[in-house]
């Protein structure tokens, strides 16, 4: 019996990626690390900045997102965001730049609790990569 599933990933510029042979998935949700097989329960929620990890028959990948949505539905897993990078893609300096900007955000004094959060999230997944 096969225990794969489909993932679609789509940001405002296009669908970034589609895949039918997902066995695995395991998104930075706000409620914590999620993992989703075949036949997990119906959800909707939303990411915060963290890791993508994406296991499939064709291989696995990772890919470094800041926010957007998760839905998952009879076998079908939706992200949307308005930010993702494939974490094969970016260079070391990428990183250092979105890191900059992001303890930038962290170190500001008119900030909402939610917004610190966020920045907070960014700054110590990006320390993670670098």
């Amino acid at each position: 019996m096969s225990e794969e599933f489909k993932i679609e990933i789509v940001n405002p510029d296009k669908s970034f990626l589609s895949k039918d042979d997902v066995t695995e998935v395991v998104v930075p949700a706000f409620e914590g690390e999620m993992g989703i097989l075949k036949d997990h329960i119906s959800i909707i929620s939303f990411l915060k900045p963290g890791i993508i990890t994406i296991q499939a028959k064709s291989g696995g990948e990772k890919y470094y997102v800041e926010d957007g949505i998760v839905e998952f539905k009879n076998n079908n897993l939706s992200l949307l965001t308005s930010s993702i990078l494939n974490l094969k893609d970016i260079g070391k300096n990428k990183i250092q730049d979105l890191l900059k900007i992001a303890e930038e955000e962290a170190n500001k004094t008119e900030i909402s609790d939610e917004l610190k959060y966020l920045a907070d999230q960014k700054v110590e997944t990006l320390k993670l990569l670098n």
